[in-house]
């Protein structure tokens, strides 16, 4: 690589041991935060390919396309990486919750001091 990451327009992303990237979903238009989750090569490959957010399941070792399901998808506007290439931000139009709770966000409580959790409206 003849730039450091930080300065390259190359996209070069760099994976953890397990070949993972993290990365966070917001909504393109309100930039609430929907969820955070893990991508392969195979599931930016794909994202880019279809617009539609794909990621790897770590608990079921198998890539997916958020939404195959629930019919909740996520349509990429946008994919951003960060200054060392080790992160990604899709920003999305999401078709439904993004959560699997049905939930518009996957971050629904806050953790209090005492370590108890408190629910969050749904649009928080």
């Amino acid at each position: 690589m003849d730039q450091p990451r930080d300065a390259t327009d190359r996209f070069l992303p760099r994976f953890d041991a397990a070949g993972l990237m993290t990365a966070i979903v917001t909504d393109a238009d309100s930039g609430v935060l929907l969820m955070v989750a893990h991508m392969n090569q195979d599931a930016i490959d794909r994202t880019r390919a279809t617009g539609q957010a794909h990621f790897w399941s770590r608990s079921r070792a198998a890539l997916w396309r958020k939404g195959e399901t629930s019919g909740n998808g996520l349509t990429l506007v946008e994919m951003r990486v960060d200054c060392d290439q080790d992160a990604l931000l899709l920003r999305v139009v999401p078709a439904g919750p993004a959560c699997h709770t049905g939930r518009r966000s996957c971050f629904y409580r806050r953790v209090e001091s005492d370590g108890g959790l408190t629910f969050l409206a749904d649009d928080a």
